[in-house]
């Protein structure tokens, strides 16, 4: 089985494994993993099949991206570790929880319930897929393809956070977009119903994303009974980012208990 790619901060006896969101990287929790680091962790910012520095494959699904966490866990001897999740790396750890809860102290899941979610993402995966880089040769050409298909431009620096030189005079995505761009459909669905993890929980919801509604709620708790649900004010769905401060003083309030 091939190994992720990953990017280990600190030498802290406790081990903190951060999964990023569909189309992102692990790249992009440095800054708080750093503040982590400093306060005892040691911290695994991982990239996910199809994302990032990681190996690119064909297969694309939660069961297999959850078992890419744990071979991780084991090839590394990791015995156990504190996991968070934001969006899609929510969604795949609360499965690892689930599946393997002996690895899992605690997990904290950033912005996603486990629920189906509608399709949401393929005008953005369109826009990806039309940049060609046999033309494109600056990163400031492919915001302004990009910007015919998404019209926000801070999801447009997301996005172009993938892009990268292959050689001095070409550039690529480290996204496997030929993959991503059908499994939409995969990205939204839902947990299985007889999934439940014991451990303590921590969800947090961006009072202006809407992923996370007053609803979902019951079923959070059927699948994690003890978990807490914490609002980050000031924030949507990339509140890691829009709310840097709250958040991470919502998660270290919370592990301190």
């Amino acid at each position: 089985m091939k190994q992720l790619h990953a990017l280990v901060l600190g030498e802290g006896s406790r081990d903190l494994i951060i999964l990023h969101g569909f189309l992102g990287m692990g790249d992009n929790w440095k800054t708080h993993a750093k503040q982590w680091v400093a306060q005892g962790w040691r911290v695994h910012l991982i990239d996910q099949r199809n994302h990032g520095r990681s190996f690119w494959s064909t297969a694309f699904n939660y069961a297999l991206l959850a078992e890419d966490i744990h071979h991780y866990l084991t090839e590394n001897k990791v015995e156990h570790a504190t996991v968070l999740g934001h969006s899609m790396g929510g969604k795949v750890a609360m499965l690892l929880a689930c599946l393997h809860p002996e690895k899992v102290d605690q997990l904290i899941v950033a912005d996603i319930a486990p629920k189906t979610y509608p399709s949401h993402h393929q005008m953005i995966l369109n826009g990806l897929a039309s940049l060609d880089f046999s033309v494109i040769k600056s990163r400031k050409e492919a915001d302004d393809a990009l910007a015919e298909f998404v019209k926000d431009a801070g999801t447009r620096q997301f996005l172009l956070k993938n892009i990268y030189r292959i050689t001095p005079t070409q550039l690529g995505l480290r996204l496997n977009v030929d993959v991503l761009k059908n499994v939409s459909e995969q990205i939204g669905e839902t947990m299985g119903q007889e999934l439940v993890y014991q451990g303590e929980t921590l969800f947090l919801k961006g009072v202006n994303s809407g992923y996370i509604e007053n609803e979902d709620e019951v079923l959070i708790r059927h699948h994690f009974p003890k978990a807490k649900i914490v609002s980050i004010e000031l924030a949507g769905h990339w509140l890691h980012a829009e709310n840097p401060k709250d958040f991470a003083q919502a998660i270290e309030n919370w592990w301190q208990l």
